[in-house]
């Protein structure tokens, strides 16, 4: 793929930093905040993230397998999680050509309805799994994940960013 005039080139991910910055999402994710429901989905973002950035290391398999451990630490619907990460993965994953082409604020504004969708199928499954109807304040989460999208691009993105190079003599 040709880069975009301005885009500096990226090195290598590695794979214990992209293991690491899921673990990371996984713990926040534990915290016991009360588990308020506006509080963002840190491993749907990171999932998200990450398999725009690197598809070839994360796929629907890692996605089905880190909602099932959301799906047993919340003792929610078994598989309620796990169906909403794989198709949200999914969804960034067959959008991820022309989303890679915009900027990190581009990139949140057309992400949001995917976030949204997310939250949604979240809730509709909540639902008819007989589960009660939560407030509006549920709308906040994917709001907050849209916002936080340009924050965490920039930091999950930092270390693959190359110093600048001093030998004038090589083009890259």
């Amino acid at each position: 793929m040709i880069m975009p005039r301005g885009q500096p080139l990226l090195m290598p991910v590695r794979p214990a930093f992209i293991a690491l910055s899921l673990l990371l999402a996984l713990v926040l994710t534990m915290l016991p905040l009360g588990r308020v429901l506006w509080t963002p989905d840190w491993v749907l973002l990171l999932l998200v993230f990450w398999s725009l950035q690197q598809p070839q290391r994360l796929g629907l398999g890692v996605a089905f397998a880190l909602g099932l451990v959301i799906d047993v630490q919340q003792s929610a619907l078994l598989g309620q999680h796990a169906i909403v990460y794989a198709l949200a993965v999914f969804a960034v994953q067959a959008a991820a050509r022309r989303l890679l082409w915009f900027g990190a604020l581009m990139q949140a504004l057309q992400l949001a309805p995917v976030f949204f969708l997310a939250h949604a199928l979240q809730v509709g499954l909540r639902l008819l799994a007989g589960g009660i109807a939560p407030d509006a304040s549920v709308l906040i989460a994917p709001l907050l994940e849209t916002l936080l999208w340009p924050l965490a691009s920039w930091i999950l993105l930092a270390p693959q960013r190359r110093p600048p190079d001093q030998d004038k003599s090589r083009p890259l």
